[in-house]
């Protein structure tokens, strides 16, 4: 069984950074796309960020783009999020996922963590 569980998340002022990590264990991390997803308060999960299975690739949601960086260690079989200059628009729970497809959809990812809360203050 595929776990993934996350961490880093917490509270940060505006302008400061955090590292998200997500673990994942129970299956075959190189056969997995990994993806950073996010839910607001009242809002629907969007999508943040995603990476190839052997890290070729990465694709950001254009609000992030240029201050988050995800990036995944195949020896730690874990996925980062770096995110730097955040803003209070980037308060959620963030999410990560793993995906058979490359995809920015959320439907096509099979696994997900549990969530980690950001809050950033102004």
């Amino acid at each position: 069984q595929v776990q993934l569980i996350e961490s880093g998340g917490g509270l940060v002022q505006a302008g400061g950074s955090l590292r998200l990590s997500c673990v994942v264990s129970g299956g075959s991390f190189s056969s997995y796309h990994m993806g950073w997803f996010r839910q607001a308060p009242g809002k629907e999960r969007e999508f943040v960020a995603r990476i190839s299975r052997g890290s070729e690739s990465t694709l950001y949601t254009g609000v992030v783009k240029g201050r988050f960086t995800i990036s995944r260690d195949a020896a730690k079989t874990t996925v980062y999020l770096q995110m730097n200059s955040l803003k209070p628009e980037d308060t959620a729970v963030y999410y990560c996922a793993a995906s058979g497809t490359w995809s920015s959809r959320s439907d096509v990812y099979d696994y997900w963590g549990q969530g980690t809360p950001v809050t950033v203050s102004s």
